[in-house]
């Protein structure tokens, strides 16, 4: 197509097209958006808007679907339809409790219905904040959009920044005021319930305390990259225990988080606490992608008042330390649960712990892979009732072989299967033997 040449009010040469319309005004309207969405953002900081805010401007501005999320996924604010909810839904990028599988799209983006959906860093001095998603249905994202959404990120990561401050300063606050709670160090139950009020927590209703804590690893890892999965470990607690509820108590004690759920009065706390528990537990940790870290969790025994409530700490300490003890991590142990453990855990001296494991398994209680095979064997005749045809059958051994096993277990430890004393000395032992390892 042919171009002429003109020239505009200062002198300057404009090309224009045969039929005279300007071949940079694409551009220039591309540059128009961006400095309109820039400056919009702007207003909003000013005005101490908040992210909502922000993802409505860049939904409107640049015609897309915006959410703000967590590094791993969890969603912040948004300006998203149902429509495009939807979407996302079935191309499976949202994980069964709604998490945004942020891993599996990417700086680059990945195609849906025509469009596609891309995550951008919201990063400041180096450390991720967030996740800026963005969805554009029947065409793909230009490197104007793409320039655009960096902007907004980057106000995001200020509002953010902000955010944080303020919240660590009242975090810190109310995770003092509920650790002297839990530790008796406060005497007066009404001062308590009227100072929670303050945080909008509601003390005045039976809960069940909850103890998380992230599990140990194996590999070295730096103090700073600790600090961050606590960071988002404990955000992803108060983020799903606020839409359990209102005034639902959450904190952070620096390497667990505690939080006080809300259970029926009038009705056996076990289920309902089990259920609610549940739901908190699934949530927080989704299909473990992002990042996520594996976590164990204590349940305690119903609490019915504020004075109740360290006690009942106490039980959800117990229950993740010895649940983890017993089953490893990655599980949600409920006190009522811990049967004979619970008073095998309360015994002060692990000194006088090992000593019965030892007196009641002797070589048994050996750390050695025959030892290991041996305790098998007892543990499953124990829970036959030393029925040995039963017991060969569940370890797939011949039923000679399983005598031989026995005669050999009672040449070790004494008439097993004549001895109930002797027997329930070892049963103990066993699960003893557990909580010390």
């Amino acid at each position: 197509m042919l171009t002429c040449a003109t020239f505009g009010p200062e002198g300057g040469q404009l090309l224009l097209k045969r039929d005279g319309s300007d071949p940079e005004l694409p551009a220039r309207a591309a540059l128009a958006r961006v400095d309109a969405l820039h400056t919009g953002l702007t207003q909003i900081a000013l005005e101490g808007g908040d992210l909502e805010g922000i993802a409505a401007e860049v939904g409107r501005v640049l015609d897309v679907g915006i959410a703000f999320t967590s590094t791993d996924g969890r969603e912040r604010a948004s300006a998203l339809s149902d429509e495009l909810r939807t979407l996302l839904a079935e191309q499976d990028l949202v994980d069964p409790t709604g998490r945004l599988r942020v891993e599996r799209m990417g700086a680059d983006g990945v195609a849906v219905a025509g469009g596609e959906a891309r995550t951008l860093r919201v990063a400041a001095g180096g450390t991720n904040l967030a996740r800026l998603v963005c969805l554009r249905q029947g065409a793909r994202l230009a490197p104007d959009d793409v320039r655009a959404l960096e902007r907004a990120a980057a106000v995001a990561a200020l509002l953010i920044v902000r955010e944080e401050a303020v919240t660590a300063v009242e975090t810190k606050y109310q995770g003092d005021f509920l650790r002297d709670l839990l530790l008796r160090r406060t005497a007066d139950a009404a001062y308590v319930a009227e100072h929670a009020d303050t945080f909008g927590w509601d003390l005045r209703r039976p809960m069940v305390v909850v103890s998380a804590e992230l599990d140990p690893i194996d590999e070295p890892v730096s103090g700073e990259q600790r600090r961050a999965w606590q960071k988002r470990f404990s955000a992803a607690w108060r983020q799903v225990c606020a839409g359990l509820g209102d005034g639902i108590p959450t904190v952070d004690f620096s390497s667990e988080v505690v939080t006080l759920l809300p259970v029926a009065a009038d009705r056996d706390a076990g289920p309902v606490g089990r259920e609610i528990v549940r739901r908190a537990v699934t949530a927080v940790a989704g299909d473990k992608g992002g990042g996520r870290r594996q976590f164990s969790a204590g349940v305690s025994r119903i609490a019915a008042d504020v004075d109740a409530l360290p006690g009942a700490y106490g039980q959800a300490r117990r229950a993740v330390e010895v649940g983890r003890r017993i089953g490893g991590g990655g599980n949600t142990t409920f006190f009522d649960q811990l049967g004979l453990h619970r008073l095998i855990a309360l015994i002060p001296d692990p000194g006088e712990l090992r000593s019965f494991v030892r007196d009641a398994l002797g070589p048994l209680a050996e750390p050695t892979a025959e030892a290991a095979e041996l305790r098998e064997t007892l543990q499953i005749l124990l829970d036959t009732n030393f029925n040995v045809a039963e017991a060969a059958r569940l370890q797939f051994f011949h039923y000679n072989t399983m005598r031989y096993r026995v005669s050999k277990l009672e040449r070790l430890l004494g008439p097993l299967s004549t001895d109930p004393n002797l027997r329930l000395d070892v049963a103990v032992a066993l699960q003893a033997r557990k909580i010390e390892n």
